[in-house]
Parts: structure tokens; sequence; C-alpha cells
């Protein structure tokens, strides 16, 4: 913007930078702007020896710095008029109070309700339709679970869990689990390891043994664990008892996120899950049990109210310790989610973290109340 678009030519007091360069002990000479349309402004008047109000001499070339804003509203005679010594220091202006931040789930709560509706009503849809469908998935998220988890050890850790016998192995383990029972489990889970430690044989021995040690973990964390979902299936009101495992957890969380995020203020493990808190665990325990004693009495055949409390219970704990778990293991990796599959919920293990270890609690639980029926 050159002088002339403020109608009027610029006061004095404003020096401009010179073609010429500063000279000892005078204000610098030239047009005010070394730009083209400098050429059209009006030269500025020279102004007089003496510091200017602010100013203080260059050390190095004995020129008046510059202080004050571009143009400066003020007299010509006020431009003479020395600055104090000593002035006396401008009181601090009091400054706005910050405004106070709302709370955020940190998800996109929209997309997070979204997907969990939809996996909702498949899950439900496949349970009391046909339990050879619910088992198929539950044998497909295994296998997407194997697949993120091996693939962020790999990305983060170099760590090459053989993913073919995994998924292969994981997907009959659920479905002997369903077809056999608590042995064919064991047998599938046995022979999944063994087909692990001859895959990666095929392989140059360098990393040998970590490869296989986490292959292992894999098949116990994730489809071994799924298994007894498929073995709740097989009693006569299999259905129910999935889907009470199902609320449960769901419940446990849910409680969790709601009572951390408003009362939330003491860290129940800082060092693993900076969110958690000893509050959240205390909604989860309440909204839990609450929920176990309806559902033990009203879908669960020969269930009563005080089984559903402990039933309650025992979930938040295990759901609880299966969230602490994953997080420790993906601080480990460094990572925040295992995947980005679901929308609003990272990928298909960040949903299993909480169910996975609570499905052998509540399967033995209901075992020891009901029967195995």
């Amino acid at each position: 913007m050159n002088d002339s678009s403020w109608g009027a030519p610029p006061q004095t007091g404003y020096w401009g930078p010179s073609d010429q360069g500063p000279v000892q002990g005078a204000a610098p000479a030239g047009p005010a702007y070394d730009a083209p349309e400098a050429q059209q402004t009006r030269p500025m008047p020279i102004v007089p020896d003496g510091p200017a109000y602010g100013g203080d001499q260059d050390d190095d070339q004995g020129a008046a710095r510059l202080s004050g804003p571009l143009f400066r509203d003020e007299s010509p005679q006020a431009q003479h008029y020395a600055a104090p010594q000593n002035p006396e220091p401008m009181p601090d202006a009091p400054q706005p109070a910050p405004r106070p931040q709302k709370k955020s789930a940190g998800r996109d709560l929209g997309a997070a309700i979204g997907v969990g509706v939809g996996l909702g009503a498949v899950i439900v849809a496949s349970l009391f339709v046909v339990k050879a469908a619910f088992v198929g998935v539950i044998a497909v998220a295994v296998v997407v679970g194997l697949w993120e988890l091996t693939s962020r050890l790999q990305e983060r850790k170099g760590i090459k869990a053989p993913l073919v016998p995994l998924a292969l192995g994981g997907a009959a383990m659920v479905v002997s689990g369903y077809v056999r029972g608590a042995e064919g489990a064991w047998v599938a889970m046995a022979l999944t390891a063994l087909a692990v430690l001859v895959w990666r044989m095929t392989e140059p021995p360098e990393g040998y043994l970590k490869d296989v040690t986490a292959g292992v973990f894999a098949a116990f964390y994730v489809p071994f664990l799924a298994t007894f979902v498929a073995m709740m299936l097989t009693a006569d009101d299999g259905p129910w008892r999935v889907l009470t495992f199902l609320v449960l957890t769901v419940v446990s969380d849910t409680g969790a996120y709601a009572v951390g995020w408003r009362f939330g203020r003491h860290k129940l493990a800082p060092r693993i899950s900076p969110g958690k808190t000893r509050e959240g665990l205390f909604g989860a325990v309440s909204f839990a049990m609450v929920a176990g004693a309806l559902l033990m009495q009203f879908l669960i055949d020969d269930g009563t109210w005080w089984q559903g409390l402990l039933l309650g219970l025992a979930v938040a704990a295990s759901a609880t310790l299966g969230d602490l778990g994953e997080s420790m293991i993906k601080r480990d990796l460094g990572i925040k989610d295992m995947g980005t599959l679901l929308p609003g919920h990272g990928g298909i293990m960040d949903r299993l973290d909480s169910l996975l270890p609570t499905a052998p609690v509540v399967w033995l639980l209901l075992v020891l109340f009901v029967g195995s029926g």
C-alpha cells in the first residue's frame, strides 16, 4: 500500500528505507519505499537531528532505530520531545480470564454410535436366526483382529508373526470350540501353535524366537479367548447367554465412560492409560452389577438376581483389565488404535479388547451358576 491510498502525505517522523544506506548522524534519505510504486509517492521531509521519542542509537552504525507504528499521528513539535530517562513503568493491563474448555470425548461420537448400532444389528440377527451364522461372525472378527495385531507388530517392532497359520488355526479354533467344546478348543490351540513354529522355519533363523513367541501369544490372545463365546452358544439358552455377555461388557464400558467423563478426578493407571479414572471404574462396577441382576433374573434360565450382581462385578473387573492390557500393548507399540476399520472406534481389536478376557469369565460363572445346559 502506498502513501496516496491514505488520502494525505504521511506525517514527519517516519523513516523509510533508503537507496543509499544509513549515513552516520543523519536520517536516511531517498524514497519512502524501495518498491516501484514508490516513484509516485511524495518525498518524505528531512527530520532534524536529535533522538526521536522512544528511539535509541544503533551501536554498530550510529543510525537511529525505528520504533512505534508505521504512521504516527503526532504534531511536528511532539517529535522533538525527548523521552524521560527513567520513565515510570506502565501498570500491566488486566488479562481476560481464559474461557473454560468443554470436555471432549476424543472420538467422532456420531460415527461411533452409527457403527455400534450397525454391528449390534448384525450380531443380534445372526445370533437369534442361525447359531452357525454367529459362529461365522466370530471367526471373521478373529481373522481381522489377528491381521491388525500382526500388522502393528511388524510395523512398529519388526516382529513377523506368521499370519497364515494364525488365521487358519484361529478360525478352526472357534469352530472346534463350538462343535467339540473345551477339548476341541485346546487341541486346536496346540495345533495352531505347532503350525506357527513350523511355518516360521521357512525363513532365516534371525528373529525366529521373537516371531514364534508373538505368534503363540496372538493365537492365545485373540482366537482362543474368543472360542469361549462360541462355547456359550452351545447351551439351550445359548443366544441369551451370549447376549448377556455382550450387554454386560458394553454396559460396563459405557458406565466407565459416562461416570469417568463427568466426575473423573483420580487416575486409575496413569502410566498405562491416562484417561481412565477410579470414578470411571466405580461407574463400570455400578452399571454392570445392576445390569447383571436384571439380565440373570429375566434372561437366563434358573438365574437369580444375586448371581447377576456377582456376574456384573466380575465383568467390570475383567473388562477393565482387558482394556488396560491392550492399552499396555498399544503404548509399547506407540500407537493410539490398532486399526482404522471402524470409524469412531478404531479397529476390530479396539472393540475386542474388553470382550476377549471377559468371555472365559462369563462362560465359567454361567456354568457354575446354572450349568452348561
